[in-house]
C-alpha cells in the first residue's frame, strides 16, 4: 500500500513523509495502541458489523463509520432542524447541523486529553442527534404522545432505527452498518428495557468514550442556549450576573484578560462572544482534569472494565458540577420556558398531530418507500418514522398543503 513501505511500528520521518509514505489502516491501529490509554477503545479490538464488509485499507473502522454518517441524509437534514430557537427567527440561530458540529469540538478536546479514541469520540457526537425529530424536544414530545399506545418515541432510539434501517447505502444491507460499539453507544443512558436483546445485558456504564459525548452534549448546548437566549432578548446579562456563578466567573476571566474591554465595548455581540467562549473553556477545563483525577482513583484497566464502574468517570469536579446545575436551572425558568418557545410547542403539537392523523389516514401521500415500509413495521410506525425524518419547514409545508393551505406541489 504505502510507496515506502515501514516497519508497523515505525514512527514516519519527515524524509519518509516525503517519498510519499502513507498512514494506512494498519499504522494507525498500531499508533492506537501506542498513544491511547489502555481504557481507550481500540479500532483493532472492534466487535465488527452486522453485515461483514472487508476492512478499509486507509480508515479505520470508525473513520470509516464516521464518514457514512457525514454523507448520510439524515445528517444533511440536521441543518433544516430546531436546536431550541427555529432557524426562520435568524440566520445565525443554532440548528440541530451547528449543534453536533460544537459537540464534535468539545468531544475531540476532552476525549484527546484523556487519551482516549478521538475518531470515536468524534463520530458519536456528529450520529448523537439524526434520530431527532423536526420542532426539538418539542416534536419528540408530540411523537412520543401520539405513538404512546405504540411504544412511544425516544430520539435516541430513533437514532439506532435511523442507522440500522432507515438510511439507505447499500443494496447489501439496510442502514449504515455501522459498528456494534458505535450503535450501542448511540443508545446513551437509555434504560434497559429500551435496549435491544442484542445489546443486553445493558453495561453499568457507557464507554468511556459515549460518556465523554454524553457531557460534550450538555456542555455545548448550555453554552449556546445562554449565546441564543442572550441574542434573542429572551433574558439579559444582569440576570445572568445575578443567579449564575459561571457566569460571573467567565466574565471575570475575561475582564482579567482584556481589561476595560466589558466597560467600553458597544459590541453587543462580541461582549457575549467573548464571555460564552471563556465559560465553554473553563466547562472543557474542567471535565478533563476531574475526570483525568477520577479515572486515576477509579482505576480502570481497560474499556470494559471501565463501564463496569458505577461511578461516572467523565464528569465535571464537585465545584463546577453546582454551578452548571444552577446554569440549567437557569435556562428552565428564562429560557426553555419562554412565552415564546411554548407557543413554538404549540405548533409542534399541532403540525405533527395533524400530519400523523392524514397520513394514518392517507398513506398515499407518504412516499413509496414508506409506503412498503408500512407493511413491515405497521403504518403507525412507519408514519412516525417518516415525520421524525423531516425537516422544519418540509412538516410545516406538507402541512399547509395537506390542510388546504397551498397548492399542491406533487
Amino acid at each position: 500500500m504505502n510507496s515506502d513501505p515501514l516497519p508497523p511500528w515505525s514512527i514516519p520521518s519527515a524524509e519518509a513523509w516525503k517519498r510519499g509514505h502513507m498512514l494506512d489502516r494498519a499504522t494507525k491501529e498500531h499508533f492506537e495502541r501506542s498513544l491511547l490509554a489502555p481504557y481507550a477503545l481500540f479500532s483493532s479490538e472492534s466487535k465488527g458489523r452486522a453485515h461483514a464488509e472487508e476492512d478499509d485499507d486507509l480508515r479505520t473502522c470508525w473513520e470509516r463509520d464516521r464518514d457514512r454518517v457525514i454523507h448520510c441524509t439524515a445528517f444533511r437534514r440536521l441543518m433544516y432542524k430546531t436546536q431550541v430557537l427555529v432557524n426562520s427567527d435568524g440566520d445565525h440561530k443554532r440548528t440541530r447541523l451547528s449543534h453536533s458540529l460544537e459537540v464534535a469540538q468539545v468531544a475531540r478536546s476532552v476525549g484527546s486529553a484523556l487519551g482516549l479514541n478521538e475518531v470515536l469520540c468524534e463520530t458519536l457526537a456528529l450520529a448523537h442527534d439524526i434520530g431527532h425529530p423536526p420542532f426539538g424536544h418539542r416534536g419528540e414530545t408530540a411523537l412520543d404522545a401520539l405513538m404512546q399506545s405504540r411504544g412511544g418515541f425516544r430520539h435516541n432510539n430513533q437514532v439506532l432505527r435511523v442507522v440500522d434501517q432507515l438510511e439507505r447505502r447499500s443494496p447489501d444491507y439496510p442502514g449504515l452498518n455501522l459498528t456494534r460499539e458505535v450503535r450501542e453507544s448511540l443508545l446513551k443512558n437509555e434504560p434497559g428495557e429500551q435496549w435491544p436483546k442484542e445489546f443486553r445485558p445493558r453495561p453499568v456504564r457507557p464507554y468511556l468514550e459515549a460518556q465523554v459525548v454524553d457531557l460534550a452534549d450538555s456542555t455545548a448546548y448550555n453554552v449556546h442556549d445562554i449565546e441564543d437566549g442572550l441574542v434573542a432578548g429572551m433574558f439579559t446579562e444582569e440576570q445572568l450576573e445575578q443567579a449564575c456563578a459561571l457566569w460571573l466567573g467567565a466574565r471575570e476571566s475575561v475582564e482579567l484578560r482584556h481589561p476595560g474591554f466589558l466597560e467600553d465595548t458597544h459590541d453587543r455581540n462580541l461582549r457575549i462572544k467573548r464571555i460564552t467562549n471563556e465559560l465553554l473553556k473553563i466547562c472543557i477545563n474542567d471535565l478533563i482534569h476531574a475526570s483525568s483525577k477520577r479515572i486515576k482513583r477509579l482505576g480502570p484497566k481497560s474499556a470494559d472494565d471501565a463501564r463496569k464502574i458505577k461511578t461516572r468517570q467523565i464528569d465535571h469536579s464537585r465545584p463546577l458540577k453546582s454551578e452548571v446545575t444552577q446554569l440549567q436551572k437557569f435556562l428552565h425558568k428564562h429560557f426553555y420556558r419562554h412565552p415564546h418557545l411554548r407557543e413554538l410547542s404549540r405548533q409542534a403539537e399541532k403540525v405533527l398531530s395533524a400530519l400523523f392523523g392524514e397520513l394514518l389516514e392517507n398513506p398515499s401521500e407518504m412516499p413509496a418507500w414508506y409506503q412498503e415500509w408500512s407493511e413491515e413495521v405497521g403504518r403507525h410506525r412507519a408514519v412516525c418514522d417518516y415525520l421524525a425524518g423531516m425537516t422544519d419547514r418540509f412538516a410545516q409545508s406538507e402541512f399547509d398543503r395537506l390542510s388546504g393551505r397551498s397548492a399542491p406541489t406533487r
